[in-house]
């Protein structure tokens, strides 16, 4: 940063403005003024050189200007010399001996020297650099007045109360969450007529706490609310508490609940509150710790002696496991608003709301869309049809074609296409039986979900995949559909293991997803004969610094060894699935994969196609 910088960071923009201007023209002058004086300077004569020049008749004019004589000869010459101010140069010169006709043939012009002259010519230079210094100087004092008040206020909160009507947001731009909705449309009310309320004896609740993955609409919803609401709305982030200094955040919630007081009825919205509210006790400064001592405060400012405040506080935050009891109790976060993701029928009305504004071509069916993405936030449906509008303009189209939005699918899930990747013929064809083995598998067993597309063509960081697309949303998973996403999982292996009699590492995150789900079916899902109906998870009971460090051990040598062989026997049981289907349907696993070598994809119909051709044969 320079010196300039500095000085004006803190300055409004038009005070920045005019200082700038003033310091352009006394730079400007200061250059001038300094070109004059560096100009070609005449040359220096004595008045004795004067009067033989005019005895010489050679002297073209001479000017004279308070003690200054310019002379200019006949040749072009500039010349100077000086006076006494007190004598005439005439009188001067008559003393040198000269007669008044050759004084007459000089052409002598007196002129009164300018007030303006003289300031550009004498005072101006000297000034001009202790005038920039004293501007300078200035601006450093206020520099340093304006960090003296900005430590003085060091303590207040930085809140922001929205006001922005252009970007007005209602429940009606919302898409989906229609619970959630309806339970914050009661507080818009609640604020909106409050003796509806009172008269059946109903208070005011203290806080509403949004639960949700990231991406669900946590914020997008609060902002709604302040677009209904018809009162201050203020917003500040669980960050912005938190400072290196010990009290400042207390401080700054003191500041806020106090400017909301003075506001109310009002809203104060805290996004991702777990930066301030995480579980006391659990770091290593105790009670002194800076953030304990700001949830400390945030806890008595929303139910401590003052009850009768008309202010409620909307908080979100995805890691609700690592709030403080104490602020989640009835009195302080009265209302718990889980924020779900979306079915089907949302997804939908989520990309109806999104593809406002783009030209969609008429073979787009967004409902189509909405099936493929089970599991897809809000953010994530807004990105794919972000996604599928940029690769419409890449390739110069007018409109947003189903092609485009099918692809930006591929590419939110799993990364950009890489086709530039070159592998050699062995590694495709090594990659080509392994996820036609995925896909053999997955089609065979009831429980797996029916397969979408299959490719070789790199995107992320696999060489290729197998898109299993499930036909509908599922709540609930049983241990007969995890069985058989376990052999899905592992086929790809058991298909490298049967055609080229060995295993590559290109299984390594399908054993990492496999082992991952056969120990949860054991630990936490009750789903294993031996260890019968108990959960190992342990969560509960840990801190959240234990959660960061380790995971607690809540079982013993034994029991651990068991869970060991349980997990191993599941997996196996999926290994030997996969091995069975595969070893059956060989020649179909090598008709997938042969297509796939030389179309490098298969979609859905053609892979059923291959499957229905080949199946008659094999039975």
């Amino acid at each position: 940063m320079t010196l300039l910088e500095c000085v004006f960071l803190p300055m409004k923009p038009l005070s920045k403005n005019i200082i700038f201007a003033l310091l352009a023209v006394l730079i400007i002058s200061a250059i001038f003024s300094s070109y004059s004086l560096r100009s070609a300077k005449p040359e220096e004569i004595t008045l004795a050189k004067v009067v033989e020049e005019v005895e010489n008749d050679i002297i073209e004019s001479i000017k004279i200007e308070g003690s200054e004589i310019s002379i200019k000869l006949k040749d072009g010459t500039d010349q100077t010399t000086r006076k006494e101010a007190s004598v005439s140069l005439s009188e001067t010169l008559i003393d040198y001996g000269l007669s008044p006709e050759q004084l007459r043939q000089a052409n002598i012009d007196i002129k009164d020297r300018s007030t303006r002259s003289y300031i550009m010519g004498v005072i101006l230079p000297s000034l001009l650099p202790l005038l920039l210094l004293m501007v300078i100087f200035w601006f450093m004092i206020r520099q340093m007045q304006g960090a003296n008040s900005k430590a003085m206020s060091f303590g207040m909160s930085n809140a922001r109360e929205f006001k922005d009507s252009k970007q007005k947001i209602t429940f009606k731009d919302v898409a989906g969450s229609k619970e959630s909705k309806e339970e914050l449309q009661e507080i818009v009310e609640f604020l909106k007529n409050p003796k509806k309320f009172a008269d059946v004896g109903a208070k005011l609740p203290k806080g509403v706490l949004l639960m949700g993955r990231p991406g669900t609409g946590k914020t997008l919803l609060s902002r709604a609310v302040a677009g209904e609401a018809e009162v201050p709305f203020f917003h500040i982030s669980g960050s912005e508490f938190v400072e290196m200094f010990v009290g400042v955040g207390a401080s700054r919630v003191r500041d806020l609940f106090a400017k909301a007081k003075r506001n109310a009825p009002c809203i104060i919205f805290i996004d991702e509150i777990d930066a301030v509210g995480r579980q006391r006790g659990a770091g290593l400064g105790g009670s002194h710790d800076e953030r304990e001592q700001t949830l400390n405060q945030i806890l008595v400012e929303l139910d401590g002696f003052e009850t009768d405040t008309n202010v409620i506080v909307m908080a979100a935050t995805n890691r609700p496991d690592v709030l403080d009891p104490a602020l989640l109790r009835p009195g302080r976060f009265d209302r718990r608003v889980l924020i779900d993701l979306p079915d089907i029928k949302e997804r939908n009305e989520i990309l109806d709301v999104h593809a406002k504004g783009k030209p969609m071509a008429e073979d787009v069916n967004l409902r189509n869309i909405a099936q493929k993405t089970p599991g897809f936030s809000g953010a994530d449906l807004k990105n794919l049809l972000n996604e599928g509008a940029i690769l419409a303009a890449r390739e110069n189209q007018k409109e947003i074609k189903m092609k485009d939005l099918d692809e930006a699918i591929e590419k939110v899930m799993l990364g950009p296409e890489r086709r530039s990747k070159v592998i050699n013929e062995e590694e495709k064809k090594i990659t080509a039986y392994h996820e036609a083995g995925h896909a053999l598998v997955s089609h065979f067993l009831p429980n797996a979900d029916p397969v979408h597309k299959i490719s070789i063509v790199s995107r992320g960081r696999a060489l290729g995949y197998t898109w299993n697309m499930p036909e509908r949303d599922r709540l609930l998973s049983s241990s007969a559909k995890f069985d058989d996403d376990i052999a899905v999982f592992l086929a790809g292996r058991e298909a490298e293991l049967m055609i080229f009699k060995d295993t590559t590492t290109g299984a390594q995150n399908d054993l990492v997803q496999a082992s991952k789900m056969a120990r949860k079916m054991v630990t936490e899902y009750g789903m294993s004969e031996k260890i019968g109906p108990l959960s190992f998870n342990g969560k509960d009971d840990l801190v959240f610094l234990g959660r960061d460090i380790a995971e607690a051990k809540n079982y013993s040598e034994k029991t651990a060894q068991i869970i060991d062989e349980e997990v191993k026997k599941i997996l196996s049981r999926g290994e030997a699935a996969a091995k069975e289907l595969l070893g059956k349907y060989k020649n179909i696993l090598k008709k997938i994969a042969d297509q796939l070598i030389k179309e490098e994809i298969i979609d859905r119909d053609e892979f059923e196609k291959i499957i229905l051709e080949n199946i008659r044969i094999t039975n």
